[in-house]
């Protein structure tokens, strides 16, 4: 397996340790996306995707993420969920999408996707910068959108207004 293309998409002064997003694209054929790249203590490191880890609601059975105190769907007050603990003892309020099965997988991703945060740095501040990030497209090339209008980066799609004299249901949704 080869890692064949990294995107970047640099986060702008967002105050907080999250730098970047990134997506990887594995012997050109398969995509993971929404990797973050954290500032560390010794650095910056790669945090693979993750979901919110979610408990029923004990009346309606709609999901809700675990420190909610409320049901989003009926309103009842939330018993508390027996915590999952990870190896150090904290409770456990995410779930990995993707991540690599060994410590080689893992030195390799962290590795090629540092290099390119890197490189990404350096780019911007060349005037003109656009990230490699931002024409990334559902259809795998480049201005391929499925006749959607957005691009499928998902914290940076670009959206722009249809404009429409029609009154008809839809007329001036976001392509």
């Amino acid at each position: 397996m080869e890692i064949t293309e990294v995107r970047v998409k640099l986060i702008e002064e967002s105050g907080e340790r999250l730098r970047a997003f990134c997506s990887l694209t594995f012997d050109n054929s398969f995509v993971i996306r929404d990797l973050k790249i954290i500032d560390g203590t010794s650095g910056p490191f790669v945090a693979m995707p993750s979901r919110k880890l979610t408990a029923h609601c004990q009346r309606c059975r709609c999901k809700n993420h675990l420190k909610a105190s409320y049901c989003n769907q009926c309103g009842t007050r939330l018993e508390e969920p027996l915590e999952i603990r990870d190896e150090t003892g904290r409770a456990k309020l995410y779930a990995d999408v993707a991540h690599p099965i060994n410590s080689v997988c893992r030195e390799m991703i962290q590795e090629r996707v540092i290099r390119a945060f890197e490189e990404e740095l350096v780019k911007s501040q060349q005037p003109g910068y656009v990230s490699s990030y931002d024409d990334f497209t559902d259809g795998g090339e480049e201005g391929s959108d499925f006749g959607f209008g957005v691009a499928s980066a998902p914290h940076f799609g670009v959206r722009k207004k249809v404009e429409s004299r029609s009154s008809e249901f839809g007329a001036g949704i976001f392509e």
